[in-house]
């Protein structure tokens, strides 16, 4: 019974410790990476202020840790009509999913969005997402995690499902790794829950080399 009760005692500490120094390097990489981007933060920010107009910014609301809602910044990629359109819903949602949101279910980008030339190229080197640097640095996201997802999905999760939810949502994470991004929900969940069962310092870093090599893959 006492030594259930240490190793316990010893897993907290040891979490604790994790998610301490995990938020601590979080804010310093961050910060060095914000600043050394910082030219090309403002050389897009005037390009796209030039060539496409206002606003040079797109803000989505998110869920992260503990079911906190944030906004979530990024480079504004398409034209204004079809930022709308993104905005609706793709199709309605179910009344009701009593079980938790669907393996199945999937959201479907409408075809009718038209990107901006610069959101191109913003978004094949991912670019748009710089500016998600800052939600890192306030403590909304992380380096690694699950992929932020829409308050009006989080609605429909079930208690399993939630369980993504006990960390901080990351610019990267073991799903897109994985290349579960795209696919259908009950996929990406598995990977995230993993993910949140297992997160260390070895498997953010496995998790981040791994986004930083398929990056250059997709320029090759």
């Amino acid at each position: 019974m006492l030594e259930s009760a240490k190793t316990k005692t010893n897993y907290f500490i040891h979490i604790n410790l994790y998610f301490f120094l995990k938020r601590l390097s979080d804010m310093i990489v961050c910060t060095i990476l914000f600043l050394f981007f910082l030219p090309l933060f403002l050389y897009i920010c005037i390009r796209i202020a030039k060539k496409e107009g206002k606003p040079i910014f797109n803000r989505e609301v998110r869920v992260g840790k503990n079911n906190r809602t944030f906004v979530m910044w990024s480079f504004r990629t398409m034209t204004n009509g079809s930022k709308v359109i993104r905005q609706l819903p793709p199709y309605p949602f179910p009344s009701s999913w009593d079980n938790g949101v669907p393996n199945y279910f999937k959201i479907i980008r409408d075809k009718h969005v038209t990107y901006t030339s610069t959101g191109l190229w913003l978004s094949k080197y991912h670019l748009d997402k710089l500016p998600q640097l800052i939600n890192v640095i306030r403590g909304d996201m992380s380096l690694v995690g699950p992929s932020p997802e829409r308050p009006e999905i989080v609605d429909y999760y079930n208690r399993q499902q939630m369980k993504r939810l006990k960390v901080r949502p990351g610019l990267t994470g073991y799903a897109q790794i994985k290349g579960a991004t795209n696919e259908k929900h009950g996929l990406k969940i598995r990977y995230d829950l993993y993910y949140t069962q297992n997160c260390s310092f070895k498997l953010d870093a496995m998790i981040f080399f791994q986004s930083i090599k398929r990056l250059f893959k997709k320029k090759d």
